[in-house]
């Protein structure tokens, strides 16, 4: 018969060996299938604000040599998965700068893009605008980059309210999602046309004009078109948000938008 430390030994040893499977497990499973994305900026508000953490699905479109965790993966194309969707937030690496961005995906291949006096036109098409209520803020710093809201009321004291007009947006695929808005005039609320290439992406973010997107070119610094094999993954659903610089301020924690779908 074992005795009582032989017990209390094997039962810390099993412990062990536990918590060491979960972890594998957890790991493998985050290599493999999930990325973890904090959001670092208002440029997809009100969709996502800052602070917000998802996991990105890293097998929506398939690996890439972005997304993929085995060095077999092509260096070129993706493997497995499916094809974008008009209207999907997804997380890519930017094709220039070699950080990731998380935007929403607007122009497919061979779509025509304009903006036109703020108005997104879709192969010479304006999409349906439906307006909500304004979109309201504190105007204080944000996250941990401690950045401040634009605001279509400026100038705000700190501590004031910011407001951004918001409408809703229909793509020609039926996605609907919320936009913001401040101005009409804004260096690229009037383009050219955007002819998205063969096997490249337009995307745009939610916050229209507080967002550095395909909108603006990568000869001037921008995204510009972003190719197939820079994409991640797609955002499915936010698993906490936090609105301090910690996640450790659990004063500052947003508990009613745990677990909530991103659209």
């Amino acid at each position: 018969m074992a005795s009582k430390a032989d017990k209390t030994q094997g039962g810390i040893v099993e412990t062990i060996k536990t918590v060491f499977w979960a972890l594998l497990i957890a790991g493998v499973f985050r290599t493999l299938f999930f990325q973890p994305f904090w959001i670092p900026s208002g440029s997809m508000k009100d969709t996502l604000l800052i602070g917000d953490f998802l996991f990105v699905n890293k097998m929506a479109y398939g690996y890439s040599q972005y997304s993929c965790p085995f060095s077999a993966c092509p260096i070129e194309g993706r493997l497995f998965g499916s094809d974008p969707e008009r209207g999907d937030v997804v997380v890519f690496r930017h094709p220039t700068q070699g950080v990731d961005y998380i935007k929403r995906l607007i122009g497919l291949p061979g779509d025509k893009i304009q903006m036109i006096d703020g108005v997104l036109n879709i192969n010479g098409t304006p999409v349906k605008l439906e307006n909500q209520p304004p979109f309201e803020e504190v105007m204080a710093q944000q996250g941990p980059q401690r950045l401040t809201p634009r605001c279509e009321n400026a100038p705000v004291g700190m501590g004031d309210i910011c407001i951004k007009g918001r409408q809703i947006e229909t793509l020609p695929n039926g996605v609907s999602h919320s936009i913001l808005n401040i101005t009409n005039t804004g260096p690229v609320d009037s383009t050219p046309v955007f002819t998205v290439p063969d096997g490249e992406y337009f995307f745009m973010g939610d916050n229209r004009d507080n967002s550095e997107d395909s909108r603006f070119p990568q000869v001037r610094g921008g995204l510009g078109f972003v190719p197939a094999k820079f994409l991640i993954g797609r955002a499915d659903r936010i698993m906490f948000s936090s609105a301090g610089r910690s996640l450790f301020y659990f004063w500052t924690w947003r508990a009613d938008r745990f677990f909530k779908a991103v659209e």
